[in-house]
């Protein structure tokens, strides 16, 4: 993409997004600077002078960042965004200009006309001229929902593309689907419609490897034992070249940390998604159809992605303050730890019931720490932890301060606490809900000020259940030369959240592995390895591309992130957890 700055100043503007010109268009680079609100800050700035780039985007936005950003709408009706990108932009604005790279974010949030006000502002202060900024709206439900902190329609990316083909330097979003921040770009390069569903397809696969930034090029994966430590320090943030046809290479700026294979692809494709139609408000991607191929060091090439029409309507994440929640974890020492832990428990109760308001919600927890014969007293202690919930704050927080306080001299041996009970503190809970595509408002301002309405996709598809595909041919191995071992020795897994379910996406390293693995890991065999899907709706899902299962379970998660309903409240450790269980693994896979 070309738009360097001339020797008098002005900007000249390339081809590299706007619409597809006459022969075959070159491939646009595609690049991430953000994961989640609160990313490496120096990331912009990274990928901008790490090498070419045609495009980069930032996703600021997540279930619980948009309660975080309802309660500061709810302290200043002018904010809702993400201040940090407002801040990022001011090292970089101008490096970005003088390279011809454009901005695409959803660091909109609540409020992306008030981000796109604050980016002018920016540039006058910075001295620049001409900076073209716009926006999409319309995602934002709140007068259909008014009991709702925040309520947001997912958008897709033809607003994006829309803002960019008129000549747009920055375009800021709110809600809108982690992949259209790249869907976006590669319609208005390429000018694709919304009936190039392979095409867009290939850029939602493209989008969602990028979305999580350095997850895509090491960070978190199941493997990292296997890559120098030293790389792994600060890895570098992923980009992709998409290709006309929808076809891309996941790759990082060279001399980056960080490494990008078939694996960290993998890992990625699989993180927060369910079944082999993955639904968008642009297209329905079968990732079921991805091919992942080695291109070369830290290249790998997608292709093969195959789209349907999008469903005829879209998600929407609502969120409330639940109410009120407090904590407390006891410091339970050396011996007599179930004892000790039944004592503390049977005096707090005791405590709760005399209390003028019991609270709603009492929950008890006991991680066994604690090792025998430790060598430090850390080593030596479990925790106790019990959390509280309730509508009125008051009950969550002076009776449950009291309760534990009062029994600093009066409970079991050694007894403390990692820290006092504070205030009762709001939790909230999310909510999707499905609306009619028609009923929501695409809009997008251009940088003129001209209001451009989107059409919702005129062909749509109920989605149905999709057969489920052949399992492989089963491993053919001699049942009696098994090791009892870690299944994580033979699989790779991610998992994450989406509202109050839980995903496990886990694939074979090799082709035996997953010829094993499709057989041996059930649902009836993943709830025997983690205890607490049992009760619980699991479904499986086969991806035989990518060698891998993928597991949803309802309701492990309570009512989202926000509630904080368990130990790990975005199930970021349950694949890890998994594949820490032992099984009989066939030595044949050894």
């Amino acid at each position: 993409m070309s738009g360097a700055r001339d020797r008098g100043g002005s900007r000249t503007r390339g081809g590299g997004v706007g619409g597809a010109r006459g022969g075959t268009p070159s491939p646009l680079r595609v690049g991430n600077a953000s994961g989640f609100y609160g990313d490496r800050h120096s990331a912009v700035r990274e990928m901008l002078t790490g090498g070419p780039l045609d495009v980069l985007t930032g996703d600021y936005l997540a279930e619980l960042t948009m309660l975080i950003l309802g309660r500061d709408r709810l302290k200043d009706p002018a904010r809702g965004y993400a201040k940090t990108f407002l801040r990022q932009l001011e090292e970089c604005l101008g490096e970005a200009m003088d390279r011809g790279v454009r901005v695409v974010t959803n660091a909109g949030g609540l409020n992306p006309a008030g981000l796109a006000a604050a980016i002018r502002e920016l540039a006058d202060k910075l001295g620049l001229d001409g900076v073209r900024v716009a926006h999409v709206e319309g995602d934002d439900l709140g007068p259909r929902h008014p009991d709702a902190l925040t309520a947001h329609a997912y958008l897709g990316g033809f607003g994006i593309a829309a803002a960019l083909r008129a000549g747009a330097d920055v375009v800021v979003t709110g809600r809108v689907t982690d992949a259209a921040l790249v869907t976006g770009p590669a319609a208005a390069h390429f000018g694709w419609g919304p009936h190039d569903h392979d095409r867009l397809a290939g850029a939602v696969v493209a989008g969602h490897i990028l979305e999580c930034g350095t997850q895509a090029t090491g960070g978190n994966y199941a493997f990292f034992t296997e890559h120098d430590p030293a790389t792994l320090l600060r890895p570098g943030f992923p980009l992709a070249e998409i290709h006309d046809d929808g076809s891309c290479v996941i790759t990082k700026h060279d001399g980056t940390g960080g490494v990008v294979d078939v694996g960290t692809v993998t890992a990625q494709l699989l993180y927060e998604t369910s079944g082999a139609r993955y639904a968008g408000p642009d297209v329905t991607t079968r990732l079921d159809t991805v091919r992942l191929t080695q291109e070369g060091r830290d290249r790998v090439r997608v292709d093969g992605v195959r789209g349907e029409a999008p469903p005829p309507t879209l998600k929407a994440g609502l969120t409330r303050v639940g109410g009120h929640r407090n904590e407390v974890a006891f410091v339970l020492t050396g011996l007599d730890i179930e004892a000790k832990a039944a004592l503390v428990r049977a005096q707090i109760e005791d405590a709760l019931e005399r209390a003028e308001s019991r609270p709603a919600d009492v929950r008890w927890e006991l991680a066994r720490t604690d090792h025998p014969d430790a060598d430090t007293e850390e080593a030596a202690s479990a925790l106790l932890r019990l959390v509280v919930r309730d509508p009125d704050a008051e009950v969550v927080g002076r009776a449950l301060s009291a309760a534990a306080v009062e029994l600093a001299l009066g409970s079991f041996p050694g007894f403390h606490v990692t820290a006092p009970p504070g205030k009762a503190k709001p939790y909230g809970v999310f909510e999707a809900v499905y609306v009619d595509a028609g009923d929501v408002p695409h809009v997008v301002v251009l940088p003129d000020g001209r209001r451009l309405a989107m059409p919702a996709p005129q062909a749509t598809r109920d989605l149905t259940d999709v057969p489920p595909p052949p399992l492989p041919e089963p491993l053919p191995y001699d049942r009696g030369r098994v090791r009892r071992a870690p299944l994580g020795l033979v699989a790779g897994a991610r998992s994450g959240d989406k509202g109050g379910d839980a995903n496990v996406g886990v694939w074979g390293r090799t082709d035996d592995a997953w010829r094993w693995l499709a057989h041996e890991l059930t649902v009836e065999r993943f709830r025997e390895l983690i205890p607490e899907c049992r009760g619980l709706d699991v479904t499986r899902h086969l991806l035989p591309g990518l060698r891998a299962l993928n597991f949803v379970v309802e309701g492990l998660l309570g009512a989202g992130v926000a509630s904080q309903a368990r130990f790990d409240p975005q199930a970021k450790a349950l694949g890890e957890w998994l594949r820490s269980r032992y099984v009989d693994l066939p030595e044949v896979l050894l």
